[in-house]
């Protein structure tokens, strides 16, 4: 995918607090974030699909890392600052294995109930944590439950990631429905969301990965599906081609 590709923006609205609409996008590049560097695939020539993870890192983290390795896949975590010092070495290898990591706030606070001084500080004192152990501040943001007001919207300085694909793997917790959602829903240029705070989820993914490798998907993360041509303050849903 390259500058003239379509992209997806994103509002927030009802249905789980997350309304899609599409629009028309050509930005301007942000630094970009840890992505696959060897084999890397051409997206404007095969299906390429980023696979995030919410709300960690967690006890099932590193199980989740050996998983993605063995399968040569990349992914893209969104992290609560709180809980980053607790897994030094998870999010250390996280970013020396090529998955991007990104700011999900402190802890997974509402951002549309705060002032925009308040969110500025929360998504600072993130990024600090984060660049602190991989030597990056994180390109990409996602707001915690997809919520966004005109606040929350003036003052985030990153580009917003938020997903058209919702496993649900956090209300359900089952291994054979997330997989099933991931396979019903999910086409080339989409971002799929998971939570790797549940046993459940993680468990799923070889699953998920074989599936979806067998239909001919490669797992790369969000700044690279959108070839790091995304904007500060807007927000995406996927990448996908009209």
């Amino acid at each position: 995918m390259n500058v003239t590709s379509l992209m997806h923006k994103a509002s927030v609205g009802t249905a789980g607090g997350l309304l899609i609409t599409s629009g028309l996008l050509l930005s301007t590049a942000v630094p970009a974030a840890a992505s696959p560097t060897d084999r890397s695939p051409d997206c404007t020539e095969v299906k390429c699909v980023a696979l995030t993870f919410d709300d960690g890192p967690g006890q099932y983290t590193d199980e989740l890392l050996d998983t993605l390795e063995e399968h040569n896949a990349r992914a893209t975590f969104y992290l609560l600052g709180s809980r980053v010092s607790s897994y030094e070495e998870e999010v250390e290898r996280m970013a020396e294995q090529g998955h991007e990591v990104g700011n999900h706030t402190w802890k997974h606070d509402d951002l549309a109930t705060l002032s925009a001084e308040q969110i500025q500080d929360d998504l600072d004192h993130t990024d600090k944590a984060i660049s602190e152990i991989t030597g990056r501040t994180p390109a990409t943001m996602r707001p915690p439950y997809g919520s966004l007001d005109d606040t929350a919207r003036g003052a985030i300085d990153h580009p917003m990631m938020l997903w058209d694909v919702d496993t649900l793997d956090w209300e359900h917790r089952d291994g054979d429905r997330i997989l099933d959602i991931t396979e019903d829903e999910t086409r080339a240029g989409s971002v799929v969301l998971f939570h790797d705070i549940h046993r459940t989820s993680v468990d799923a993914i070889p699953d998920v990965l074989e599936q979806m490798a067998a239909n001919d998907y490669h797992f790369v993360t969000v700044s690279y599906l959108f070839d790091h041509e995304l904007e500060a303050g807007t927000a995406y849903s996927n990448a996908r081609p009209e």
